[in-house]
C-alpha cells in the first residue's frame, strides 16, 4: 500500500525573531505539520525550546504540532508538552529510563498520537515489541543535536526493514532535500522532516511541493 507523503518543516531552522511569519509562510506553502525539536543539552549537545514555546506556536497555527523530544527522561515532561498543544509526541527509545510501554500509554492517555525514535546506530530490535502501540517511528538520518548535517545513507536499509514490519508513518529527520527525500521515500519513509531545505529557500512552497512529489 502506497503511503501518503507528508512534509514537516523543522522549526529548528526557522527565524525565531519572526516565528509567526515563518509559521504562516510554510502553512500557506502547504505543509502537513510542524516539527518541533526539543533538546535539553544532555541527551543531545544542544538546547532549544520547551513547553512555553510549543504553547505559543499552538496559538498561531492550526497545523498539527509534531513534537520530537530529544531529552533525557522524556516521561517527566509528557504532560507539559501535551497540555501545551502537541498533536504528536515522539520519544527516543534510548532516552527512556522508565518502562517504554508505560511511557507510550502515557502519551496516548492525552488522546494524541505517539512516535518512537531511534538514533542512526540504534538497531530496530530496540523497538520491535512496541511497533503495534505507536503511530509513527522516526528514524534519524543524522546524529541528533544540530540542524544542517549531512544525510546518512547507511540508514536506508533500516527504513526498508522497518517498512516490512510496520504499516504506520515512518518519519525521517536530518539532511532532507530533493535528492535525499527521493532515497528515503524509495526506502519506505513517508514523513519528511526538512529544516534548512525549506526555511532557507527563497520559495518554501515550491520546495514543499517538490519534496512531496520527488
Amino acid at each position: 500500500m502506497t503511503k501518503t507523503i507528508k512534509i514537516a518543516p523543522s522549526l529548528l531552522a526557522a527565524d525565531f525573531a519572526n516565528l509567526e511569519a515563518e509559521v504562516k509562510k510554510v502553512e500557506a506553502g502547504g505543509c502537513d505539520m510542524l516539527h518541533v525539536d526539543v533538546m535539553d543539552g544532555h541527551f543531545v549537545p544542544n538546547i532549544t525550546v520547551g513547553p512555553f514555546i510549543v504553547k505559543a506556536i499552538r496559538r498561531i497555527t492550526k497545523l498539527p504540532l509534531d513534537v520530537h523530544l530529544m531529552i533525557e527522561k522524556p516521561e517527566k515532561y509528557i504532560d507539559a508538552f501535551a497540555e501545551a498543544g502537541a498533536s504528536n509526541i515522539t520519544i527516543h527509545a534510548e532516552a527512556c529510563h522508565g518502562n517504554l510501554f508505560e511511557v507510550i500509554e502515557h502519551i496516548h492517555s492525552h488522546a494524541i498520537s505517539c512516535g518512537v525514535s531511534l538514533k542512526p546506530l540504534t538497531p530496530l530490535s530496540r523497538i520491535e515489541e512496541h511497533l503495534s502501540n505507536v503511530n509513527m517511528v522516526l528514524l534519524m538520518t543524522v546524529n541528533p543535536g544540530f540542524g544542517g548535517q549531512k544525510f546518512m545513507m547507511e540508514v536506508m536499509p533500516k527504513i526498508t526493514e522497518l517498512r516490512k514490519k510496520f504499516d504506520g508513518d515512518i518519519e525521517v529527520d536530518g539532511g532532507i532535500n530533493r535528492d535525499t527525500a527521493k532515497e528515503a521515500i524509495r526506502a519506505g519513509a513517508n514523513v519528511l522532516v526538512a529544516g534548512t531545505a525549506i526555511f532557507g529557500a527563497p520559495n518554501p512552497a515550491e520546495i514543499i511541493k517538490e519534496l512531496r512529489s520527488v
